[in-house]
């Protein structure tokens, strides 16, 4: 069976994430509503592993304060991805929030994943 993914990594305050989780909520709402198989926000909780080369923290370039969002959303595959996207980004309650985001869109990124395994 194959599947697609959409990865984000989200560089964020911590005083920001009750915010975010709103949105996140929201988000999963709107997605899961078009058609998303699965929809995931996970913040950081133990970035500073040992093992491994270079740290989350560092990767994503944290600064004092700031945490990082790991999200990911799974398709069944990067054609129903483009398709729910499509829809999701027609979608008003997609508007960008009064009070702006959450965090800086400038270091958010963002990239479609092939599963290359899965159970």
């Amino acid at each position: 069976m194959s599947r697609y993914v959409d990865g984000f990594v989200i560089p964020i305050k911590k005083t920001k994430l009750a915010m975010y989780k709103k949105m996140a909520k929201l988000g999963l709402k709107v997605w899961m509503d078009h058609g998303a198989l699965a929809y995931y926000e996970c913040v950081g909780d133990d970035l500073k592993q040992p093992w491994g080369g270079l740290p989350f923290a560092e990767l994503a370039k944290l600064k004092p304060g700031e945490t990082v969002i790991f999200a990911y959303i799974v398709y069944k595959s990067k054609a129903h991805r483009n398709a729910v996207n499509k829809k999701v980004h027609a979608d008003p309650r997609m508007q960008a929030p009064a009070k702006g985001m959450p965090f800086d869109m400038k270091r958010m990124t963002f990239g479609g994943f092939k599963v290359l395994v899965s159970k």
